[in-house]
């Protein structure tokens, strides 16, 4: 027998358990674990700033001998703290590794590039409709060729 009740292809969202977190953000610092050795405190920001892990491995144990090891509980502090970074924040292009740097680092400027991006297609999709909708006789003749 069957009811009348709708069957549903994913759960509706009001027997999903809330999520009260905070909610992810690209432009926060994060552990990367994936790429780290001891916490990922380091990997996490060569992430962050867009320097070579290397480099800041290399700063780091330099600060941990400058200072006799008082820069340590720092960071243990930061890898106890910081939380890990989302699965689903993975680059899969170093564009966007350098797009979501460029964003932490000065976001009015690129907010400013994107939207100069998004002028410049404009303008080109402007110049492709008037091409496409003006009395172009060569063009009409290309259309009626092609049926």
């Amino acid at each position: 027998m069957r009811s009348n009740q709708p069957q549903y292809e994913r759960e509706p969202d009001y027997y999903r358990e809330p999520d009260y977190g905070q909610p992810a953000s690209r432009t926060r610092f994060y552990r990367d674990k994936q790429n780290g050795k001891v916490m990922g405190v380091c990997a996490g920001i060569a992430d962050y700033t867009g320097f070579d892990v290397a480099l800041v491995r290399i700063a780091f144990l330099a600060a941990v001998f400058m200072s006799g090891g008082s820069v340590l509980p720092f960071y243990f502090i930061a890898g106890w703290v910081a939380p890990t970074k989302p699965r689903e924040f993975d680059y899969q292009h170093s564009e966007d590794r350098q797009f979501w740097q460029g964003v932490r680092a000065s976001p009015a400027r690129a907010a400013r590039d994107i939207r100069s991006r998004f002028k410049d297609m404009d303008r080109r999709l402007a110049d492709i409709e008037s091409y496409v909708t003006t009395e172009n006789r060569s063009l009409a003749r290309e259309i009626e060729q092609l049926r």
